[in-house]
């Protein structure tokens, strides 16, 4: 068994019709048809057409915003859809193991977690969609659990809490 850590790749565009070298047409790894555009991409050992060569979750051009794609659980995605998916690590900001590309995810201030470790630190419920959390200093507490709850007021606003996200499919 391998874990799918995700992968970086470097987005290369190469002129497929140089002059007095006679070459083959290339097949596109996206749509399988044969290449005869004059320019080409070469990404993450393969050839591309240009407008093939997309992220799975925004459908842009990879060719057009940048240099590099990343490829995770068989999908290829541009740099701000990758982290937006798997944070800057593909990890579980909780237990640091890797989050597969198809597993449903919680959210909270930037960060991604495995539904199972999305819980309480006090109580170590696991927290639902709709339940309210706090989100103090990096660490996840129920309503119930947060520091400080008993010293204030219950009309007192909560100090940096926030809803939880519905649970979000990858794209």
């Amino acid at each position: 068994m391998t874990l799918d850590k995700g992968c970086k790749g470097h987005i290369i565009m190469v002129n497929s019709q140089v002059p007095g070298v006679p070459s083959d047409p290339r097949s596109c790894a996206g749509c399988g048809g044969k290449i005869a555009d004059r320019f080409l991409l070469f990404s993450m050992e393969r050839y591309w057409h240009t407008r093939c060569l997309k992220c799975s979750c925004c459908q842009a051009q990879l060719g057009d915003i940048g240099t590099t794609c990343y490829s995770k659980g068989g999908m290829i995605l541009c740099r701000s859809d990758y982290i937006r998916l798997f944070g800057h690590s593909g990890a579980c900001s909780a237990c640091s193991q890797s989050i597969p590309a198809n597993e449903m995810v919680m959210r909270a201030q930037g960060n991604v977690y495995h539904l199972k470790c999305f819980s309480c630190a006090t109580c170590r419920n696991r927290l639902m969609p709709g339940d309210r959390f706090h989100y103090i200093n990096g660490t996840i507490f129920c309503e119930h659990d947060r520091p400080g709850a008993a010293l204030l007021n219950s009309h007192l606003p909560a100090l940096q809490s926030s809803s939880v996200l519905t649970n979000q499919k990858v794209c």
